[in-house]
């Protein structure tokens, strides 16, 4: 059995497992929201559509980095843990960007009265951890010495 403990993780271990629990929060968050007239909705990450494999993937890199720090039987891999981090980091914020981007936004009416529309909290905040995961991803890559896979 792998014994845990956070003490030993690395500052840059550290955030990237925070960012993937606050991406994983976020997927239960308002990603989508639609108000006007006293009425609103919104939508959670799994319901805005292939926005949410953005931010397992995120979530999915913190995940193997704290397995793999913690001492767990991890299955033997061509690349080491800094490719992976990187390469589900950097794959996962694209997807959520892209999925920020294509999302229909906007207002009607004048004066604060009317029908508003667009990314809400959930997504926004998705965002922010993947980025900073992704930064931190690329910290951790480039400590680690590996070389891109298409560099060999």
């Amino acid at each position: 059995m792998a014994a845990f403990d956070w003490k030993k993780l690395s500052t840059t271990d550290r955030v990237i497992s925070i960012t993937a629990l606050i991406a994983l929060i976020s997927l239960f968050l308002p990603w989508y929201s639609w108000s006007g007239d006293g009425f609103s909705a919104s939508a959670g990450g799994f319901s805005t559509g292939y926005g949410w494999l953005g931010a397992l993937l995120v979530v999915l890199a913190g995940v193997y980095i704290v397995a793999l720090r913690s001492g767990s039987n991890m299955p033997k891999t061509a690349y080491g843990p800094g490719v992976i981090v990187l390469g589900c980091s950097l794959i996962g914020t694209l997807i959520v960007a892209i999925r920020w981007i294509t999302l229909p936004r906007g207002s009607y009416g004048a004066n604060g009265v009317g029908f508003h529309y667009g990314p809400g909290f959930g997504l926004i905040l998705a965002l922010i951890a993947c980025i900073v995961q992704a930064v931190f991803a690329v910290r951790m890559f480039r400590s680690s010495g590996e070389a891109l896979p298409w560099a060999k």
